[in-house]
């Protein structure tokens, strides 16, 4: 279902910061969490935790409906991913979880939707390199080894979500989602 703020509020155009991502089912959630437990930093929320797909930042509110329509439009068969890797991106100082082998079922479902918000004309982070990742914590500490028995996730949600800005961190917001195919 596709949630659209009251635009009779504001007489400017409302902007939303906007991203496309594969969401958790609870017990990959869970498992996630509690890998989180073994990471230092500032913890992201549980219900938080996802892998990005395509980040379109900030976005006008009358786009809602496109960007609906190309989420609609993803048919593809649920993914199989097998967490079993700790990363850590020392500039942003982020440590996350991820795949030592991505499956080439990832990677066509973000080049797919990749290619769709261009065919739109909508801006979006067109980085070529593609590290599918779940964001553990922020401003961590490097954590050279973490045993963890890997996660295994059957990803079959992708939604669209919203990222509002806060002081106090962020919780987004599941504008849309579908589930892929079985």
């Amino acid at each position: 279902m596709l949630l659209l703020p009251d635009l009779r509020r504001s007489e400017r155009i409302e902007q939303l910061r906007l991203f496309y991502a594969l969401w958790p089912d609870k017990a990959t959630r869970d498992a996630l969490a509690n890998l989180q437990l073994s990471i230092r930093g500032r913890i992201i929320l549980p219900q938080n935790l996802h892998i990005t797909l395509a980040f379109l930042g900030d976005q006008p509110v009358w786009l809602l409906p496109t960007l609906r329509t190309i989420l609609e439009g993803l048919n593809f068969p649920r993914i199989d991913l097998k967490i079993d890797r700790i990363g850590f991106f020392a500039r942003s100082r982020i440590a996350w979880a991820g795949m030592n082998t991505v499956p080439p079922e990832l990677a066509k479902l973000h080049t797919d939707l990749r290619k769709e918000l261009g065919n739109n004309r909508i801006q979006h982070d067109e980085r070529e390199r593609f590290t599918p990742h779940i964001t553990l914590a922020r401003k961590a500490v490097r954590t050279e080894s973490v045993s963890f028995a890997p996660i295994s996730w059957q990803a079959d949600h992708v939604a669209l979500v919203h990222s509002p800005m806060s002081g106090a961190g962020s919780l987004y917001r599941v504008l849309a989602s579908r589930r892929l195919t079985q």
